[in-house]
């Protein structure tokens, strides 16, 4: 049932309806979204734990990993556990105010994980490039200071569109034909001109993602000038190894995330079904993938976690 208004321009609630076209089957595909939730959840935290526990580990690499696992729980436990609901128990009433605080966590922890992932990509660049003077450039000071930067950028940047968003007055019409609350989404339920909201929320992409993605691309331009110029195969296989699980984690979060932003603003012959499938694989596959990526392509995380299996790890 749809709620009512309130004495204020905003609605009590919304309704989100899950996966359009897919109502019948939604029963079903929540098992495999929530295995891959499970996978994600136990992954990341075993990650924390691990380089929590082994002081070895407490270097740049690891410690930005830590921040890419953090946020990987954060993002993807802001949408399954509603979505979950939503397909096993037909909970689909979220209320306005967790609503925006949805859309607050998604853009927002999305714009860390890119930011992490740059800086994940310049501790490549000073290693590789500059080895005699890695931890003399990215001491732990230097670590924290780039989280909480990229923290303050997501908060700065995601924070005004969300108080626009709130301040606007909404249609009658309170339905999310998705599984979860996102910017664009709810911009379309509101009866007002949103030219400003959506210039915005534009930039406000584009600014983030495109700033991560000049300083990466940079970042590997100057690694594979130092690479090719090493005198040993063998060392140039060793640095291109120890850049090729960043590489894969950021594949898999850009190419799902430019599919989904593309297509809900000018993908308008794609299926609805499909955009809103892939929307909710972009929120998930990523922080279910990283820990295998990461657990699988780096010895010392590797090495703990066959120790915690044969009952070593403390």
């Amino acid at each position: 049932m749809l709620a009512s208004r309130n004495s204020s321009s905003h609605p009590v609630s919304f309704i989100l309806l899950g996966i359009p076209g897919l109502e019948n089957s939604q029963f079903w595909i929540a098992f495999p979204f929530c295995a891959m939730y499970a996978v994600a959840i136990i992954g990341n935290i075993a990650v924390l734990h691990i380089i929590r526990i082994d002081h070895t580990l407490h270097e740049p690499m690891y410690l930005f990993l830590a921040m890419l696992a953090t946020t990987d729980l954060v993002l993807s436990s802001s949408t399954q556990p509603k979505m979950l609901a939503i397909f096993w128990f037909h909970a689909h009433e979220i209320e306005y105010h967790a609503c925006l605080i949805q859309v607050f966590f998604i853009h927002a922890f999305s714009s860390v994980e890119s930011g992490v992932l740059m800086a994940m990509a310049l501790d490549r660049y000073v290693a590789i490039c500059f080895p005699l003077h890695h931890s003399s450039i990215l001491t732990p000071a230097v670590v924290g200071k780039l989280g909480a930067a990229v923290m303050m950028r997501a908060l700065l940047w995601v924070s005004p569109f969300c108080i626009m968003v709130s301040r606007m007055p909404f249609c009658p019409n309170q339905v999310i034909p998705q599984s979860y609350c996102e910017h664009m989404a709810v911009l379309k339920l509101v009866c007002a001109d949103t030219r400003v909201n959506r210039a915005y929320g534009l930039f406000a992409a584009f600014s983030v993602v495109g700033f991560d993605m000049i300083v990466i691309s940079i970042s590997y331009v100057m690694i594979l000038r130092t690479v090719l110029g090493l005198p040993s195969g063998e060392a140039r296989l060793k640095a291109f190894g120890t850049c090729a699980s960043h590489i894969c984690v950021i594949l898999a979060l850009y190419i799902p995330a430019l599919f989904t932003f593309l297509t809900h603003r000018f993908g308008h012959h794609v299926p609805r079904a499909v955009h809103i499938m892939f929307a909710n694989l972009y929120l998930l596959v990523p922080p279910m993938l990283n820990p295998i990526i990461y657990g699988v392509r780096t010895k010392q995380i590797r090495n703990r976690v066959i120790q915690g299996c044969c009952g070593k790890l403390p």
